[in-house]
């Protein structure tokens, strides 16, 4: 027991140092119930701050695709926006208005037809964005489906490559998932696949612009192109969404005359990730819809508790309006010629990484033409046996690099993949730093090629003796 003097010299240290000598420094910081007390909040902010440090530095983050750097003129405006809630358009009118240009802004970016009564709306993410499309999608063939009176479940036909939200989606919404496997050396949705597995229930294909194992595309233009024919044959409109987190800031850049979006007939859907190649701090995503139609007027609650009455198509209600805005301000900021720039700078780097890592001679590439930022590699097979990309990825963030290892999806799950992604803030000097540390791994692995060499004539040797 500390004795009231004690106790008060204690107190009384606090105004007489530095935050790092206040009792605050000495004591547990608490962990698993309220304090009585409270304190300072620069102790406050100082205990956290200092304990994230060791968090992994967001910058050598190469695991993650969220965007990890912003102008200083956009935090402000996060900051200056923080305290406004977005559903509450009431209160916020121009919040509201800014959002309706940004959806205009991304449906054009998207080529969809000025005939077309397009429409569409933020997400916390696009997996937020992917259930509000699908589920547009469900109540749309429910209400044109030519038996009404049947009970049949409906189905979502995609490939393994996807996202696990779209698994999520079939389980939460009971809709049969038809997911169609991964081959060796094939890591996409082919078009020939998805004529296999559709019928007159099927009221979605998911395709991805750019997935999240391999950074690859699945084949969008021919999937449209099986579709037009099944509606000509067996009278099956069925709509495409494309799930364009990662691309869909990217392709209209660096390919505008890739046709992926929609300018094909049967996508009537698309989701996007701003907090992605989109440059904005997560949370923000966005659905756009190619019209109206296909989103179901039982879809939309109507609410009057904020003040006027307000109608709500999401998932979330109450969300923070900065990031919406800070998709805004990149827009305005960088426009189509600064989103180009920053794009095709990615994919120079990207370029120069593989060529690079190509030279180092550990790996082979799963998408030796790369069409995104996003670099994916397997180890050949001379080294399989003395270091794995899980072993890689860890001697890699003892360097600080988040670069993470994980297999690939059902019928292609003995592969064991290491994927880069490419952001804004990874230089050609950042590049470099990253190559060298490869290159010592390449180095680590010949040694160890070379000692498992030795065991095994050691191993040899001894059983010849015998």
């Amino acid at each position: 027991m500390l004795s009231h003097n004690m106790k008060l010299k204690k107190e009384n240290k606090d105004y007489t140092t530095n935050i790092y000598g206040t009792r605050y420094f000495s004591q547990p910081i608490p962990k698993f119930e309220i304090p009585e007390e409270g304190m300072p909040s620069d102790v406050a902010y100082r205990l956290i701050h200092d304990e994230l440090n060791l968090d992994g530095n967001p910058n050598l983050n190469l695991a993650s695709f969220v965007t990890t750097w912003m102008e200083d003129e956009a935090e402000k405006l996060i900051a200056e926006n923080n305290c406004k809630n977005f559903v509450d358009n009431d209160e916020y009118p121009q919040t509201g208005i800014i959002h309706s240009r940004i959806v205009n802004m991304l449906a054009k970016l998207f080529n969809a037809p000025e005939s077309f009564n397009f429409a569409g709306a933020s997400t916390i993410g696009s997996s937020e964005a992917i259930m509000l499309a699908l589920l547009a999608h469900k109540w749309y063939w429910r209400e044109n489906r030519k038996d009404k009176r049947s009970d049949a479940l409906p189905n979502i036909v995609m490939g393994a490559d996807v996202h696990v939200v779209w698994k999520k989606f079939a389980k939460y919404f009971d809709v049969e998932l038809r997911m169609v496997p991964m081959e060796e050396n094939c890591y996409i949705l082919t078009a020939d696949k998805v004529k296999e597995h559709v019928d007159e229930n099927t009221m979605a294909i998911g395709v991805v612009l750019g997935t999240t194992f391999t950074g690859q595309i699945d084949e969008i233009s021919e999937i449209n192109e099986v579709l037009e024919k099944i509606k000509i044959s067996e009278g099956w409109d069925i709509p495409i969404h494309v799930d364009a987190a990662s691309g869909g800031f990217v392709m209209p850049f660096i390919n505008p005359d890739f046709e992926w979006d929609f300018r094909l007939s049967h996508v009537r859907s698309i989701n996007v990730s701003g907090h992605k190649y989109g440059l904005v701090y997560p949370g923000v995503g966005w659905v756009i819809f190619k019209d109206a139609k296909y989103i179901s007027d039982d879809l939309v609650f109507n609410v009057n508790y904020l003040g006027g009455v307000m109608p709500t198509f999401s998932l979330n209600f109450s969300k923070g309006s900065s990031m919406v805005l800070a998709q805004y301000y990149n827009l305005l900021r960088l426009g189509i010629k600064g989103y180009t720039h920053i794009m095709e700078n990615l994919m120079e780097t990207s370029h120069y990484l593989l060529d690079k890592i190509n030279d180092i001679g550990t790996f082979d590439f799963l998408n030796e033409e790369i069409v995104l930022p996003i670099i994916a590699v397997k180890l050949k097979n001379e080294f399989l046996d003395c270091i794995s990309v899980f072993e890689i990825s860890k001697m890699l963030r003892e360097n600080g690099w988040i670069v993470p290892a994980y297999t690939l999806p059902s019928d292609a799950e003995n592969i064991a993949v290491l994927r880069i992604v490419i952001k804004e803030n990874f230089s050609r000097s950042m590049a470099d730093i990253l190559v060298k540390k490869l290159s010592e791994v390449h180095q680590y692995c010949l040694l160890r090629k070379d000692d498992l060499k030795h065991e095994n004539l050691a191993e040899n040797s001894l059983f010849n003796i015998y």
